[in-house]
């Protein structure tokens, strides 16, 4: 079931300022945070919340997109091998010796579209991932439950302006990079190579000595426009206008807190991986021989591989539905953070967690105060 959470613009409505040494009561909690500014602790503690209440709706959505997308990318691996049977050929029949560079470069050519389609799909999962953790995170803060068939028709929904902020993202912040590479790597290629390292190349270093933390500020600066595309229901340029007004005075913070998810997320995938990489080691023991000093036959050397090879792939692919979708559930808390210490966010929210007749309760006779 969908809810409204009234999570629209509300820039009428300041954050209350507490001062003298009055601290005010403790806010409600009616789902993985409390109802007020967030420290970092609590944003990484929501985000690991988050998780665990809505882990099965996070790794089904985010398993069933890639899992899409990796059959079509397998079924366009298989179509290619099919298609270049002849410049497979090609390859093996190589004389010794002969480098065969055009044979290899055909090859290579053939796999360069489902190498595109995985790209694509790449682009399209990490885009799912980026509008449905906005999507749980909106119910979470109230407590409300998820379920696959409604994140998942969310996602999708919302998925044309997600994807458009990354696209977007990704080109105004990697702009300059773009630009620098386009104009320097034609003359560093063309520069004569009898005369030293070209001038073209000391430009690059330097511009990309300037670029990176150009590149850095961007991105975080418009971080949070997936959450307000999807909360908010934004196109893609307001998604990212939206974002860089609320990251406006509080970059550092956004920042600190991004990169804090980064490194947790990738702490935690590694510790996912090792129990699978254990596994997998677990079945290339055979091909070490048995205690006799035998060593195995060919079918159980194959057989080890395969469980290997199987347990690392699935290991890396667990681990990612964390790694990725942790850091977004991290920023969509930030943003839900940033709205509270900006808009006084924190008041609606508690007006939507309240029980209906406690919000629309006639107010007291006068008699009766």
């Amino acid at each position: 079931m969908s809810h409204n959470t009234g999570w629209g613009q509300h820039p009428g409505q300041p954050a209350p300022q507490w001062g003298g040494g009055w601290m005010p009561p403790s806010a409600p909690k009616p789902g993985v945070i409390p109802l007020q500014p967030l420290t970092a602790g609590e944003i990484l503690g929501g985000a690991f919340s988050t998780f665990g209440r809505h882990w099965k709706t996070l790794v089904g959505v985010m398993f069933a997109a890639q899992g899409i997308g990796l059959l079509l990318v397998a079924a366009a691996i298989v179509l290619t091998v099919v298609a270049a049977q002849s410049r497979f050929s090609d390859v093996a029949d190589l004389a010794p010796g002969e480098s065969g560079g055009g044979a290899w470069a055909a090859l290579l050519l053939a796999f360069a579209p489902a190498g595109a389609l995985l790209l694509v799909t790449m682009t399209l999962s990490a885009a799912v991932t980026s509008a449905l953790c906005p999507a749980v995170v909106q119910e979470a803060v109230l407590g409300r439950p998820t379920t696959f068939g409604v994140m998942w028709r969310r996602s999708w929904s919302r998925l044309p302006s997600v994807l458009g902020t990354l696209l977007l993202t990704g080109l105004i912040a990697g702009g300059p990079m773009l630009a620098l590479y386009a104009i320097c790597i034609p003359l560093i290629i063309t520069a004569p190579a009898h005369s030293g390292p070209p001038a073209a190349l000391f430009v690059l270093l330097l511009g990309l000595l300037s670029c990176v933390p150009l590149s850095i500020w961007l991105m975080t600066r418009l971080s949070l426009a997936p959450a307000a595309a999807v909360c908010e229901g934004l196109g893609p340029v307001a998604a990212l206008r939206r974002s860089s007004q609320l990251v406006k005075d509080g970059w550092w913070r956004v920042f600190g807190n991004t990169m804090l998810a980064y490194i947790v997320a990738a702490a935690v995938g590694y510790f996912i991986q090792m129990p699978f990489g254990f596994v997998g080691m677990v079945g290339l023991i055979p091909y070490f021989g048995d205690v006799s000093g035998e060593n195995p036959d060919v079918g159980s050397l194959i057989a080890g591989v395969v469980v290997y090879v199987v347990s690392v792939l699935a290991g890396i692919m667990v681990s990612m539905v964390f790694q990725y979708g942790f850091p977004q559930l991290a920023l969509a808390l930030l943003y839900v953070d940033q709205r509270m210490r900006k808009e006084n966010l924190a008041a609606v929210l508690i007006a939507s967690a309240a029980p209906a007749e406690a919000v629309f309760a006639p107010a007291p006779h006068p008699d009766q105060v």
